[in-house]
């Protein structure tokens, strides 16, 4: 925690109440302006401690009106109300007055942005721009002047266009890049355009006068009118990121322009800004667009002109504001993002940007409210200086400059020092549980304490022990061993006594740096320098004697900036680091330096996990973490601290740092880590837990405690208790070393050496305090044995029970319950992702809203028991209001809140009204019912169209016609049998039977009929009714004997066929039998179905006696019926008839049979594809292809002999396709050769083949083609085995012969091309065989000759 010094102004006597103050840009000087009544006023400087600069002073007898330091010079512009402008340089004092422009009161100076350009305005309207040089003197007179005639206000620079960054082409030059080398002068010829720098500072400006004119000057000196607002302008910003200038008025109007290339102005939006106006309004701006506005109301206004937004800062009493308090001005550090406040009443309020990227919540809240700072006075004014942490306060009386200081703290050897202001200490010895506080009578700027006998205590400025000794030092850190005290100058380290007296130097050398940090932890000192250097003493003897040689930590640090803070524990071997990066940001990891080994390892907080290790030697498996947590990730260390007795027990606390990759919710802020640290090990993860509320800062670390210092002044450091806090607090040593052990062995899985170490403790406490490690090590095989030592039975059983959860996470957290770790628990459900379990351990834990969260966001299964759960919790604390919401939401309303409500009639009446459902309607009517209030019943059960309950009181109240009127508009059936009831009670038994007809209680309308003698409706009602009431009424008809085709149509209905029968039988209803035979099928009776086919046969009805022979399974007489009475067979009927091959009525051969019979019943009739159908089922395929080729359907026959692959079926296609026109299908004549291929009748394929050759002969003269199919035939007709040798032989003889004669004509005709004579010479020859044709045809062959002969002219040879 900071606190901030005050320094009070060492002011002159003659100097007045101050006005104005002004920090000076880069240097720590502060110009005050103060007035008096009588003297006037006076200018004076102060030093960043209240330091007057005396040479400094400057009084008139006029007061001071404006102050304006240069940017880069310590050179002062001050204004008078004379019109004075006068120039004062520190720390000379010369004061250089410019020569007389002004005669009305100076309102305006301001610097350009290097300091080479000076405005100065006055309350007439006059404006001269000066010219200073790099020296920062005058340039003789004004180089511009303009007159506005109105008073000016506010004025500010431009700033310059970017040009290109000089710096950064420089490295890069230096670096070897060509193209950074190519911008500068040197570059080579014709690589492009000289560098462009950009101007060094922006020289126009605008200027804002009190009309509510702004008026531009640009760099030339020219003035030009460039908006108008209304009002008197009090600020000017220029938002360079969107290239706006805003305006704001006296009262507090905003108002925002685009500015043109040309000097014209654009308005973007104009807004009224809430607050009082005026000249007591303070009003600061913000690079990011942030306008900050303290107008002496309560808050401060901010708005946000980049976002459109406006939001509110306010005091909080709680830290220590009183109620009414109002703020007066503002200031704000950019560097540090902290917003000063100054009230009326003394107190500085400091607001706290806090970064976090991921919140959906307000903008207010990124700003977190500081505990004030507490001055004298009406705070008026408020400005931060060049070194970021000065403040300067005006109090009206005079002015303080605080200084920002981090409160000191330091815990050694069982006593505690912390700082509580900058001259008060508060001590705390543990081992006797004393406290005291010290006073200084200086300001402290460090603490250090040692031994509990004999403590120290050293401000850096003053060194105090119990003898009160005392001496000046320079050091700006210390530290304290027993009666030695270390303090560092350059180069060295000094060791002193208590009195100051040099003992010993520790020197360092030029490399190695000067020391910046000392630690003392037992009796090793580790220093660390500027230079990133480390080193290690060992201070148990006389005199401190180097542990190691200094280790340079640039060469294995990538990035390394400097040293933050270096920390030894108690054997010397490790020492922790700290350090910041390159860039000053503080650097995520903590570096382990191993003095004996000379490595170094880290572990690196923003990941959560340590790398492979950083070292000399490579050690890749030293830097290990057992169970790498993602809570560890996106975390940056700030602290940390050795155990100062066991040297391998190290702390560090954490806090969240912004990452956009990270959703920060259900994170805490601040993470306090425990490692345990060992050579053979390496880094392991003890444990982790949040810092504890309302705590401040880790201050040690000494087990089994952790300290920490408390915000609250009166109390001394708090204590929070270790990882093994039960029963350590006061056991020996023994016990506790024992329990440090067992930690360490069970974290690195050693669980032998764990046991060891333990087997002799007894404690319950302590073996609870075992199991609750083995919460943050998961071991839950370590935990049965802790809890059976304790002898919590309880949590032995739970754990048992746990076992059938398949996630460990689950089971460990039901440890964690037992032992009452419930945050552990409620993290490791998260885990693993068992929300059902979460959400049961919020309901038993009271964490009601958690638990609603959680059913609504990941356990929707359980969300309307959970929604019941809370409600029936909200009810058991009174809560009804809330617990009628959650009923509601669960849908448990209807039955729960009359339930609740019901002591409380007006408001159950009131719900009742307001929900208009139809359920609690009932249940409010039900309700009044009971109270006897009948006509409000009627109406809610009218609401809840309960239509039973309006009959039913309407009965009872005697309404019986409007209870008629209800049933019948209605047709609600219980209604209409609750009147029947009624009307058969008062005996009006027409009226009954209708309403039991509306109620469909057709029984009771049918008792009433039989009992009353309305066969009428009797006979209606059966036939509406069951089967069992039409038995009934069957029954009554055919007692009382008369309507006997009543009696035969119920039976019938009711599907009493047989009986339907016997009675349509007997009294011979021939009609009714031709209804109930149409409804019999093969389920009903055989005899039964049989006595009525005898009955149709005998009159005529031989269609249906089929049916019903088939019904019966007769399927031989109802074919004999079909060929007797020449009925025709259908596909149904015969399906109807066809046996399948499962049914156990036929045996397979008399189903054959009996599908052989339909088949030719079928042939008879000529339906050729059911025959067949029904022979292929019989599987007699021949037959079924006879069938089909008598039926001429070709494609049928082709694809039956394809899929009967059976050679006579294959020979019977063939010759039937063979007597069709084959010769125009290629198609047929395909199937035909493939069939008899299949078939294997090669002597048929051959004749084919013949037939084929003779076609081409007679119809084509295609002499070739037939000789190919006589080839054809021959090699078939080889291949063929006939039935007589001889014959065969002789058939074979002549096709050869057939073939030579073709083959012989084919040749002279294909020799005519060539030899013509030759030619005809073969043919004449061929002509001459005695059996010529059919082979070749004589009239083929004299054609041939014809043709040759008058070719030539021979028409005499042609004509014989």
């Amino acid at each position: 925690m900071a606190v901030y010094f005050d320094h009070r102004i060492d002011s002159p006597e003659s100097s007045g109440g101050p006005s104005q103050v002004a920090w000076h840009p880069t240097q720590p000087v502060l110009a005050v302006a103060s007035n008096s009544p009588t003297t006037g006023g006076n200018i004076d400087l102060y030093l960043q401690q209240g330091e007057h600069v005396g040479s400094c002073h400057v009084d008139r007898p006029f007061q001071p009106t404006v102050l304006c330091w240069h940017p880069t010079k310590p050179l002062l512009a001050l204004g008078w109300e004379t019109g004075e402008v006068l120039l004062l340089t520190h720390p000379s004092g010369e004061q250089t007055p410019l020569p007389v422009t002004h005669t009305a009161c100076i309102t305006l100076l301001e610097w350009s942005s290097s300091g080479s350009r000076l405005i100065t305005g006055d309350q007439m309207g006059v404006l001269a721009l000066w010219k200073v040089d790099a020296r920062g003197r005058l340039q003789g007179s004004h180089i511009v002047k303009h007159d506005y005639t109105k008073p000016l206000t506010y004025c500010i620079f431009r700033p310059a266009p970017p040009g290109e960054d000089v710096a950064m082409l420089a490295r890069a030059a230096v670096g070897g890049d060509e193209s950074a080398l190519d911008m500068f002068n040197w570059r080579k010829a014709g690589n492009g355009p000289p560098l462009k720098m950009g101007p060094q500072e922006g020289l126009v400006f605008y200027v804002g006068t009190a009309d509510g004119k702004v008026h531009c000057v640009d760099e030339h000196g020219r003035s030009s009118p460039v908006l108008s607002v209304d009002g008197s302008i009090q600020k000017l910003f220029y938002l360079k990121r969107r290239e706006v200038l805003a305006v704001v008025t006296e009262t507090l109007l905003l108002s925002q322009y685009t500015l043109g290339p040309e000097g014209g102005a654009q308005e973007l939006m104009k807004v009224k800004l809430s607050g009082k106006g005026g000249q007591s309004a303070d009003i600061v701006s913000t690079e990011t667009g942030l306008l900050i506005t303290a107008t002496g109301e309560q808050v401060i206004r901010l708005w946000d002109l980049e976002r459109d937004d406006n939001y509110v800062l306010s005091l909080d009493e709680s830290l220590g504001f009183e109620k009414g308090e109002v703020l007066n001005c503002v200031s704000y550090c950019t560097a540090k993002e902290i917003l000063a406040a100054g009230t009326n009443r003394g107190r500085i309020a400091l607001w706290r940007m806090v970064s976090q990227p991921n919140t959906r919540t307000d903008t207010k809240a990124q700003w977190k409210l500081q505990t004030p700072t507490e001055i004298e006075g009406n705070v008026t004014q408020l400005q931060w200086g060049s070194n970021l942490n000065l403040l300067a306060a005006n109090s009206v009386t005079t002015v303080l400059i605080l200084c920002e200081h981090v409160m000191s703290a330091h815990f050694g050897q069982q006593v505690a020092a912390v700082q509580l202001t900058p001259s008060q200490l508060s001590l705390t010895m543990f081992n006797t549980n004393s406290h005291l506080t010290l006073r200084s009578d200086m300001h402290i700027k460090g603490v250090c304490v040692t031994k509990v006998t004999s403590p120290n205590i050293c401000p850096v400025t003053k060194l105090t022990s119990p003898k009160m000794c005392s001496f000046l030092c320079e050091s700006q850190v210390l530290a304290v061993h027993d009666e030695n005290i270390y303090t560092v100058e350059p180069n060295r380290v000094q060791v002193r006594t208590p009195q100051g007296t040099v003992k010993q130097l520790l020197a360092f050398s030029e490399a190695e740096g000067n020391p910046v940090l000392l630690s003392v932890c037992q009796g090793y000192l580790v220093v660390g320098t500027d230079t990133a250097h480390i080193k290690v003493f060992d201070l148990t003897r006389r005199e401190a004697k180097a542990h190691c040689s200094a280790k340079n930590l640039v060469d294995l640090t990538p990035n390394l900036g400097a040293l933050k803070s270096v920390k030894c524990n108690a054997n010397g071997n490790q020492v922790s680091i700290l350090v910041t990066q390159v860039n000053g940001r503080p650097d995520h990891r903590m570096y382990f330096y191993d003095v004996e080994m000379d490595t170094l390892s880290h572990f690196d907080f923003f990941t959560g996990r340590p790398p492979s290790g950083i070292s000399q030697a490579d050690d890749t498996e030293r830097c290990v973490c057992v169970r790498p947590l993602t809570e560890l990730s996106e975390r940056c260390p700030v602290s940390h601290f050795w155990d100062e007795n066991e040297p391998r027990l190290f702390v560090c606390e954490t806090v969240l740092v912004s990452s956009p990759q990270m959703d920060h919710l259900d994170r805490v802020d601040v993470l306090v880590v425990t490692f345990f640290c060992t050579q053979e090990h390496g880094l392991l993860l003890q444990d982790s837990y949040p810092k504890p509320a309302g705590l401040q800062a880790l201050l040690a670390l000494d087990v089994p405690y952790y300290y920490f210092t408390s915000p609250d002044p009166t109390q001394s450091p708090s204590l929070a208790q270790a990882s093994a806090p039960a029963g350590l607090e006061n056991c020996e040593k023994a016990t506790r070393d024992a329990m440090l052990n067992f930690s360490f062995y069970l974290t690195i899985g050693n669980m032998d050496e764990a046991f060891k170490s333990i087997k002799l403790i007894k404690s319950e406490a302590v073996w609870e305090n075992m199991a609750r490690m083995c919460v943050k090590n998961r071991r839950l095989d370590v935990a049965r044995v802790c809890l059976g030592n304790m002898g919590n039975a309880r949590a032995a059983r739970a754990l048992r029970e746990a076992e059938a959860e398949p996630e460990l996470e689950a089971r460990v957290a039901v440890l964690a319950l037992q032992l009452g770790m419930l945050e552990d628990a409620e993290k490791l459900y998260k885990s693993c992702g068992r929300f059902d379990l979460l959400n049961k351990f919020y309901q038993a834990s009271g964490q009601w809203q958690q638990a609603v969260e959680t059913a609504e966001t990941h356990d929707r299964i359980h969300l309307r028991t959970t929604y019941y759960s809370y409600a029936k919790y909200l009810e058991a604390i009174g809560d009804k209001s809330m617990a009628l919401v959650f009923f509601e939401k669960s849908d448990t309303h209807r039955f729960e809140v009359p339930r609740m409500l019901l002591d409380d009639a007006l408001s159950l009446e009131i719900y009742v009204n307001k929900m208009k459902d139809k359920n609690i309607y009932k249940w409010w009517a039900q309700y009044l019912e009971s109270q006897s209030d009948m006509e409000s019943a009627l109406r809610y059960y009218e609401y809840a169209q309960d239509f039973l309950s309006l009959v039913r009181v309407h009965c009872y109240l005697g309404n019986i016609q409007k209870a008629s009127e209800i049933a019948n508009e209605t047709g609600n059936r219980a209604a209409s049998y609750h009147l029947a009831r009624q009307y058969e009670s008062q005996e009006e038994i027409k009226q009954s039977v209708h309403f039991y007809t509306r109620a469909q209680a057709y029984n009771n309308a049918i008792r009433l009929c039989k009992e009353n003698g309305l066969d009428d409706q009797l006979m209606n009602l059966a036939l509406l009714s069951n089967p069992e009431d039409m038995m009934e009424a069957a029954c009554y008809y055919e007692e009382k004997g008369s309507h006997m085709d009543r009696a035969v149509m119920l039976y019938h209905k009711a599907g009493h066929f047989s009986k339907a029968l016997e009675v349509a039988f007997a009294t011979e209803q021939f009609a009714a039998l031709q209804l109930i035979a149409e409804d019999l099928d093969e389920t009903s009776d055989p005899a039964l179905l049989a006595r009525c086919s005898d009955f149709f046969i005998k009159h005529g009805q031989y269609e249906k006696a089929v049916e019903l022979l088939v019904a019966a399974k007769k399927y031989h007489e109802a074919l004999q019926l079909c060929l007797d009475q020449s009925l025709t067979i259908t596909e149904d009927l015969a399906e109807s008839m066809t046996v399948t091959k499962e049914s156990k009525d036929l045996s397979e051969e008399a189903r054959k049979e009996l599908l052989e019979r339909i088949a030719d019943c079928c042939m008879r009739q000529g339906n050729y594809h059911l025959a067949t159908k029904k022979y292929t089922q019989a599987g007699n395929k021949l037959k079924a292809m006879r069938a089909l080729l008598k039926s001429g359907d070709t494609e049928k026959i082709v694809f039956f002999a394809g899929v009967s692959r059976q050679k006579e079926i294959y020979i019977m296609a063939a010759n039937y396709l063979q007597s069709l026109d084959w010769r125009k299908d290629p198609e047929i004549m395909k199937n035909i050769i493939s069939f008899y291929s299949k078939g294997r009748a090669l002597d048929l394929l051959a004749g084919f083949y013949e037939a084929c050759a003779q076609v081409e002969i007679d119809d084509y003269q295609n002499y070739e083609k037939a000789l190919g199919a006589l080839t054809e035939a021959y090699k078939c007709l080889s291949k063929a085995k006939g039935h007589s040798p001889d014959e065969h032989e002789a058939r074979m003889a002549e096709l050869q012969h057939k073939i030579t004669l073709v083959k012989r004509f084919v040749q002279a005709r294909r020799l005519y091309e060539e030899d013509p004579g030759e030619a005809v010479r073969l043919c004449e020859a061929l002509l001459e065989e005695p059996d010529l044709d059919p082979a070749v045809r004589i009239g083929d062959a004299y054609g041939f000759l014809v043709e040759h002969h008058c070719q030539r002219g021979s028409f005499q040879v042609v004509s014989v």
